[in-house]
């Protein structure tokens, strides 16, 4: 394996893992960890648009990364409002998303130009 399909690897396996954490996490998140009310919250179907990125990403589909890419720019959006106005748990659990969703980002971006290197 050359060097540059090591790293090709390396960030598709940083973006496929920290889009499946993050999609565990906004589970758990809103289900169990903090829900807004007791008992869970349909909140947690915020985590549908990712489930539907999965497949294609994971499938390691240039396009599927691309609008993941703009789509995950929500959940950073998301943990930004929710870190900075709720507390405790939650709080936590939003700092928690921004990093996630900026690993995302920057793997998913860094994989889309290794990948697209070659063709050029």
């Amino acid at each position: 394996m050359t060097p540059a399909e090591k790293v090709r690897r390396t960030l598709y396996l940083l973006a496929a893992a920290s889009l499946v954490v993050l999609i565990v996490l906004g589970v758990a998140w809103e289900l169990w960890l903090a829900p807004l009310r007791p008992g869970g919250s349909w909140l947690a179907l915020k985590v549908v648009p990712l489930l539907a990125a999965l497949p294609g990403v994971l499938r390691a589909r240039l396009y599927t990364f691309r609008w993941a890419m703009m789509l995950v720019l929500a959940y950073f959006t998301e943990g930004i409002v929710r870190a900075y106005a709720e507390h405790g748990t939650s709080a936590t659990l939003a700092t928690i998303e921004i990093v996630l969703s900026l690993v995302f980002y920057a793997a998913a971006i860094c994989y889309v130009r290794v990948a697209r290197a070659p063709a050029r």
